[in-house]
């Protein structure tokens, strides 16, 4: 597609017409190819520039919004109609209260339409605003995704008027100008300041959440930007968790005496977070201790073994993607959110791959020959996503139990 085409859904081919086809365009979105698309701003208004991906979930729009792995990152979602269910508190993923977001905008195709749900407090736009989260609708998402699986994920800078005047050419400088997120560390953003414990399990349809007063092992947890929902598992895996910021050495997470080491998710490349990180975690790693890594915490334990790590052309952003596990032999879908992947011809001789990709074959888990140590590029806490890899949790917590010489439960 050249510079030229026109991304505005008025102008698909599909006819639909919907009374918000008319209203005042304000806002744009303009990528460093010199493409300018345009459409209808919605929450905060300003610009913001960052990577397009996009995003196939069918539902969990607010736990999307939330995560903070999408830092530095615009999420084009190819679900039409996003908003419908509202938001509301329960469903926030960001564990670090102090973070309003780090998602720097959001594409959609549809207007926002009035929340219809029980569980709804807020509109989406609404919502938006208060996070400072730039959107623009009545964008041809279809034509923006085949973009972005032709071409790669492209750096881009959206923004919203509401004059709906547009310095252009500005902005597509600064879109052309925009490093990108290979050598950027932006875990600085999303994680925690300080220490804290968490205790607080899954939501329960009817019930919500409840709390693990009676945690049988202590986790330490590094955080690189985790999901509350990661922080649920574990309690539900019967953890007590102490989280503590990325920058916490190995000695200091060893002075609290934890039975196993949680790696988290977090954004940007793990190449340039791992410069700080990779020592401890090497560090913790000749401790003995079980660990358990997820996404950019799968990625940095990667590096620390020995393997390297590689930009992806577009990414894997949904629910929906089939992994094989190769030490049960069965195919899970699975929740992903992730831009960077171990190259899994680095690996070392001791690292065996336990679980690869079904959609391009790329590396998907790892763990250390010999060692209760683990990791998985995918979400297995699916907030967004299925719950078929939940069984992971109880894995490390197997891990610590085999290591205390207690019996083992049975993964589900």
């Amino acid at each position: 597609m050249t510079p030229t085409t026109d991304y505005s859904a008025r102008s698909a081919s599909r006819s639909a017409p919907a009374p918000w086809t008319d209203a005042p365009l304000t806002a744009r979105l303009v990528l460093a190819d010199g493409t300018v698309i345009s459409g209808r701003g919605l929450g905060a208004v300003g610009s913001a520039v960052g990577e397009v991906c996009f995003n196939t979930a069918m539902t969990g729009y607010q736990e999307i919004l939330t995560d903070p792995s999408y830092a530095g990152q615009i999420i084009t979602f190819t679900f039409p109609h996003i908003g419908n269910v509202g938001t509301n508190s329960e469903d926030t993923e960001t564990s670090n209260l102090a973070m309003r977001s780090g998602v720097r905008g959001c594409v959609l195709r549809a207007d926002i339409t009035a929340p219809s749900n029980y569980r709804a407090a807020e509109h989406l736009d609404t919502w938006l605003k208060a996070r400072g989260i730039i959107a623009i609708t009545g964008v041809d998402t279809r034509a923006l995704t085949a973009k972005i699986r032709k071409g790669g994920a492209i750096n881009a800078v959206i923004a919203h008027n509401p004059s709906g005047t547009f310095d252009v050419e500005k902005l597509k400088a600064e879109a052309r100008a925009w490093s990108g997120l290979v050598g950027l560390d932006l875990v600085p953003e999303v994680t925690t300041g300080q220490s804290y414990t968490w205790d607080e399990m899954r939501w329960v349809w009817g019930k919500g959440y409840s709390r693990n007063l009676n945690p049988e092992f202590h986790v330490v947890a590094i955080d690189y930007g985790l999901k509350r929902n990661i922080l649920r598992s574990l309690a539900n895996a019967g953890c007590r968790v102490t989280v503590v910021p990325a920058t916490t050495t190995a000695e200091d997470i060893l002075e609290r005496n934890p039975d196993g080491v949680f790696l988290s998710n977090g954004p940007g490349d793990p190449a340039a977070t791992g410069k700080y990180a990779v020592p401890e975690i090497r560090k913790l790693i000749d401790s003995g201790l079980p660990m358990f890594g997820i996404c950019l915490g799968h990625q940095m334990l990667g590096l620390a073994l020995g393997a390297r790590t590689e930009k992806m052309h577009q990414g894997h952003h949904g629910a929906n993607h089939p992994v094989k596990d190769f030490t049960t032999g069965k195919v899970e879908i699975t929740s992903m959110n992730h831009g960077f992947a171990v190259d899994r011809a680095s690996l070392p001789s001791d690292v065996e791959e336990t679980h690869v990709s079904l959609f391009d074959g790329s590396n998907c888990g790892l763990r250390l020959k010999g060692q209760p140590i683990f990791s998985v590029q995918y979400h297995p806490e699916a907030s967004p996503g299925p719950q078929d890899s939940h069984y992971l949790f109880t894995r490390f917590v197997n891990l610590i139990r085999e290591r205390k010489g207690l019996p083992l439960r049975k993964e589900r």
